[in-house]
């Protein structure tokens, strides 16, 4: 059993024991000003355009959606690669997210700040306004290229809900599997 429906489990057992009513709208937040979604978001997806090596024109979709009992907006994802035998960069002033799925793209959200931290291998992209509860998003994330090297790449998905001190629940990997498309001739 994940930790956050543990969480979400224990949190809605001890909400129905001391009878304390919460509005859909209030997040979960502790004595030390921490704050959770009631209800966490989930990862979709994730998909990539182009699964060979060295594509210059691939995207990363990270689909995501916020239930409409979250209790707080969602204000920041990050993305975090964790396996993988080569680095990826991003062209981060190409990043964009919307409303819907990768073929059901509706509204354009506006983004405030994307980051990356290369020592974390960690993007962070952050909304601006927050994407209220209720809604599936998707993130589209451009590298620079695909990884030239095959092999599996974990992305482990996190999200943030509003809050000045808020607590990043993690959502799952998105597994990207990378093949050659090369043929060498001495491997034959």
């Amino acid at each position: 059993m994940r930790l956050t429906t543990l969480f979400g489990i224990t949190l809605s057992l001890a909400i129905g024991i001391g009878e304390v009513t919460l509005p859909v709208t209030q997040a979960v937040q502790l004595r030390d000003g921490l704050v959770y979604f009631v209800q966490p978001p989930t990862l979709v997806e994730a998909t990539t355009t182009y699964k060979e090596v060295d594509v210059l024109s691939a995207t990363y979709y990270f689909t995501i959606n916020v239930p409409e009992n979250a209790g707080e907006s969602l204000q920041k994802v990050t993305i975090a690669q964790k396996e993988g035998s080569e680095n990826i960069r991003y062209r981060l002033d190409d990043t964009r997210a919307f409303i819907g799925t990768r073929d059901r793209k509706d509204t354009q959200l506006k983004l405030g700040s994307v980051t990356n931290d290369r020592d974390t291998r960690t993007v962070s992209v952050n909304f601006d306004p927050p994407v209220t509860p209720g809604q599936t998003i998707t993130i589209a994330l451009r590298p620079v290229s695909n990884p030239s090297f095959s092999g599996v790449y974990l992305l482990g998905v996190t999200a943030f809900p509003v809050g000045e001190k808020s607590h990043g629940q993690f959502l799952g990997f998105g597994r990207f599997q990378f093949y050659s498309n090369r043929g060498s001739w001495w491997f034959r």
